[in-house]
């Protein structure tokens, strides 16, 4: 439980982030963290579309450059985007551990994914601008300055889709066990829960769980 809902000692680390919507209310915040890579995210996006269900992706800007089409499927499609870095660093890393690096390299991200967006006409989605740290990994410092820049969102349930050590009926039970009211849950459109089958097997049957138990899935 301590990686799949974090408690609430881990939530203090960053108080002003957000981990859990409205507990009162019976809504679901679906994200995805990772992409954009033509291999997964299209196939997520035409499942979202088939159930009707808006997500945020928090997208790393190495991958917007690199496949900029695929970027702007997501934004077409009415999702809200979020940053991610630009090359999904992690926070502790001792080339990035000063604030104003790490800062530098989400603001390489930000201004990429605006300027491929630009003439879309869905700047609504970049607004506020939202950050999720790769891994969950912030010092101090980077949390300080990067909350002066961004609405810092973590999250309530991951679903560790990514792991090598769990398969999709394992995933899927994550979901069911740890979903409530006002969580933020995390999947990945990333190849390492592609390759594993993880992604394809968990996602749509737990969209399909949440629809049943009653859940609306609304944007960040």
């Amino acid at each position: 439980m301590f990686i799949e809902q974090p408690p609430e000692l881990v939530r203090k680390l960053y108080p002003s982030a957000l981990w859990r919507m409205n507990p009162n209310e019976k809504a679901i915040y679906l994200t995805f963290d990772d992409g954009p890579i033509p291999e997964v995210t299209p196939w997520v996006l035409d499942l979202l579309d088939k159930y009707g269900v808006k997500a945020t992706f928090f997208l790393v800007g190495d991958n917007v450059r690199k496949y900029p089409d695929v970027f702007k499927m997501v934004v077409e499609r009415g999702h809200r985007i979020g940053n991610h870095t630009f090359n999904h660093i992690r926070g502790f890393s001792k080339r990035y551990f000063t604030s104003v690096r790490y800062l530098d390299n989400t603001e390489e991200a930000q201004h990429i994914m605006e300027e491929t967006a630009a003439g879309l006409g869905n700047s609504r989605q970049f607004i506020p601008p939202l950050f999720r740290p790769p891994h969950g990994h912030m010092g101090w410092a980077q949390y300080m300055v990067l909350k002066r820049h961004y609405t810092i969102v973590m999250w309530d349930l991951v679903t560790r889709d990514y792991s090598k050590k769990l398969r999709g009926p394992q995933v899927l039970a994550n979901v069911m066990k740890y979903a409530r009211n006002g969580s933020i849950i995390t999947f990945h459109d990333s190849l390492k829960s592609w390759n594993n089958g993880n992604l394809q097997y968990a996602l749509p049957r737990a969209i399909e769980f949440l629809l049943e138990e009653g859940y609306e899935f609304r944007l960040l």
